[in-house]
């Protein structure tokens, strides 16, 4: 299941940048998280496939959503541009950003190749 972050849990589960300049992350396993908006196309089009990949790496990687037009103080945080936008978080080292509504089997390859994840 895909979870809606707001920036106060953002700030606790992902990483806080009011607290830290250096990205440190602080969820317990890897994170994909989604900047999207509910007028975007392309947003409702990525939606599934995420809530689909949610499932299939269940307990092995969380999977966010932010509301960029609710969250714009974390969107501008990281410099949103466009959306969709996907921040992926490995449990170590630093993110990478993904834009557009990427098919399932490049996500998959990022999610092995970013998250050192499989399924």
């Amino acid at each position: 299941m895909t979870e809606n972050l707001t920036k106060e849990t953002f700030l606790e589960k992902v990483f806080n940048f009011e607290e830290n300049k250096e990205w440190k992350f602080k969820g317990d396993k890897p994170a994909l998280i989604d900047f999207y908006a509910d007028w975007c196309g392309p947003c409702k089009a990525i939606a599934p496939v995420l809530e689909l990949l949610s499932q299939e790496y269940e307990g092995k990687i969380d999977i966010y959503k932010i509301d960029t037009e609710a969250e714009q103080e974390l969107s501008a945080a990281f410099g949103i541009r466009s959306i969709p936008s996907m921040l992926f978080c490995p449990a170590e080292g630093q993110p990478q950003m993904a834009n557009g509504a990427l098919p399932k089997a490049e996500l998959e390859r990022i999610i092995a190749e970013v998250l050192k994840v499989e399924k």
